[in-house]
């Protein structure tokens, strides 16, 4: 993509902040240049924001059924998955996975609360309880 085609249509999703991307200058070389984004990617950012949500609905109506713990509408409250939360915590999404069960939730250390606490922006008290 050349400078000139760099997409300056403004994205609403950004707040008014602006993204880098690569793009060929006059000498055909790679620079950075400004960009206020586009409407598609204003589109599918929502839509992943809506499908977030979607995850966050669902695991909260299985919290209040007792079939999930709150670890998880946290987790998907604050925008991640599995595979992030692992990352950020270090803790393998096996055991993340084996941590939504509310029975092995209720008895974890609070060592490994306070990662999970500290991985979602809570407290430990906050994260035992639903959002």
């Amino acid at each position: 993509m050349d400078i000139s085609e760099v997409p300056q249509e403004g994205n609403r999703t950004l707040g008014h902040h602006r993204k880098a991307l690569y793009a060929k200058d006059a000498n055909g070389r790679l620079v950075l240049v400004a960009s206020r984004g586009s409407e598609l990617d204003e589109i599918v950012t929502l839509q992943a924001v809506e499908r977030l949500n979607a995850f966050a609905e669902a695991a909260r109506l299985r919290c209040q059924a007792g079939q999930t713990a709150p670890l998880e509408v946290w987790m998907w409250t604050r925008r991640m998955d599995p595979p992030l939360l692992s990352q950020v915590t270090g803790i393998w999404q096996w055991r993340i996975r084996r941590h939504f069960r509310p029975h092995i939730f209720a008895r974890l250390s609070p060592a490994l609360l306070q990662r999970y606490a500290q991985a979602l922006g809570l407290r430990s008290e906050q994260l035992q309880q639903m959002p």
